[in-house]
């Protein structure tokens, strides 16, 4: 077996390693400290010993003995593991079933702020390294390990059980599950800071993440809507940099470089999920990348179908992210005036201003509406505001010379 494949087995296997030990004991920051342990075993001893029978079953055994050790050499903690062995406990009897869902939502507990949630289920669910999340955060790994440290302990200090949530807590919980993982998929598809566009081993590990959501909640509308919209916008990753690195508009890109077996997941997706129950946002963005999926050119797309979709979405959220990608499809419905009157209130908006985005796309309008110095005004103060070194060039460029169409 390749370094590799072992390294997906262990990843793969690490949640449901982890979720099965804090079923039993209950103890999530020493269980996962253990499930550590025994993947570092695994790493020394699978490649000369073989692959076990049992991956999964071998990681529990080896984790569970670890974890009753570090109890051992605890003195505080010396009380519980002696109602443990009172109680006829063994590291064998740790039952092999499938928490990774309760695992999920434990790690979006309430109580954690966004940060933490999100550092949390990549460290405990998605079975990433410190360092690994670290970097892709672009904080160092000290920060990184404070912020898991800290959720760990706030969990601990709440004394919150291992258990799926009430009914009347889940949609919530789920909710929070769903934006973690949107969060995640978002800063591996375009990163915020950093030489590359994209980070694709993030945005995978979203979407893998997500399909795990959806395999426990194959009835729930927005996970299959989020799923959707995370296929359908990886679908494009390869055409969205050139060879040099640098970024491609959505308008320019080769669309046989597009990945058609995502796009036919997605698409099937969205079709299942739009005619059965409430339609919410995740679901409706999924149709908006369908729809922009299944042109077989930028000048065949179905703007005018955007645009419906983007004024449903917007009376949902009320977002001004959403209003200004709407700006971006009524200007091809109705022309750049219209799409400039949108937009130009937006330039003063709190959760905006401040945001390379708004001012790339009042640029293209400005652009567009042939006031041309204007344009390049905004392409400069866009650049400045951008902090992801690809996206800084291609608005530089936008600031000097030549035009291109929106996205």
């Amino acid at each position: 077996m390749t370094p590799a494949a072992l390294e997906d087995l262990w990843r793969e296997c690490a949640p449901h390693v982890l979720a099965a030990l804090v079923h039993r004991y209950g103890d999530f920051d020493t269980s996962e400290d253990a499930v550590q342990e025994a993947l570092l075993a695994a790493a020394r001893q699978w490649p000369v010993e073989g692959l076990p029978d049992n991956p999964r079953g071998w990681l529990v055994r080896v984790a569970s003995r670890r974890l009753l050790d570090l109890w051992r050499a605890d003195r505080a903690r010396s009380a519980r593991e002696e109602a443990l062995v009172r109680d006829g406990s063994s590291p064998g009897e740790v039952p092999d079933r499938d928490d990774s869902l309760t695992l999920l939502l434990l790690c979006c507990h309430p109580a954690l702020t966004r940060s933490s949630q999100v550092a949390l289920t990549l460290r405990a669910v998605g079975g990433l390294s410190t360092e690994q999340i670290a970097h892709a955060f672009l904080v160092p790994e000290a920060t990184m390990a404070q912020r898991i440290s800290r959720a760990k302990a706030r969990l601990r200090d709440l004394g919150a059980p291992f258990a799926t949530p009430a009914v009347e807590e889940l949609p919530d919980r789920v909710a929070a599950v769903a934006h973690v993982l949107y969060l995640v998929f978002t800063e591996g598809h375009t990163a915020t800071t950093g030489g590359g566009l994209t980070d694709t081993s993030l945005a995978t590990e979203a979407i893998r993440l997500t399909r795990r959501l959806h395999h426990h909640l194959p009835t729930a509308g927005e996970v299959s809507g989020l799923l959707a919209l995370m296929l359908l916008t990886h679908a494009r990753r390869d055409a969205r940099v050139s060879a040099d690195g640098a970024l491609v508009p959505l308008a320019e890109q080769d669309r046989t470089r597009w990945d058609q077996p995502l796009i036919a997941e997605g698409i099937r997706l969205v079709e299942e999920v739009l005619p059965v129950g409430t339609v919410g946002p995740y679901q409706l963005q999924a149709a908006i990348a369908a729809v922009h999926a299944e042109a077989a050119t930028a000048s065949g797309t179905d703007w005018l179908q955007i645009e419906t979709l983007y004024r449903m979405l917007d009376g949902l959220t009320s977002s001004p992210v959403v209003r200004l990608n709407h700006a971006v499809a009524v200007a091809a419905v109705d022309g750049a005036a219209a799409a400039l009157a949108l937009v130009e209130p937006l330039l003063e908006d709190p959760q905006l201003r401040r945001s390379h985005r708004v001012h790339a796309v009042h640029a293209h309008l400005l652009e567009a509406a042939g006031r041309t110095g204007e344009a390049r005004e905004a392409f400069a103060v866009a650049a400045r505001l951008a902090t992801s070194i690809p996206e800084q060039r291609y608005l530089n460029d936008r600031a000097g010379t030549g035009s291109r169409p929106i996205r």
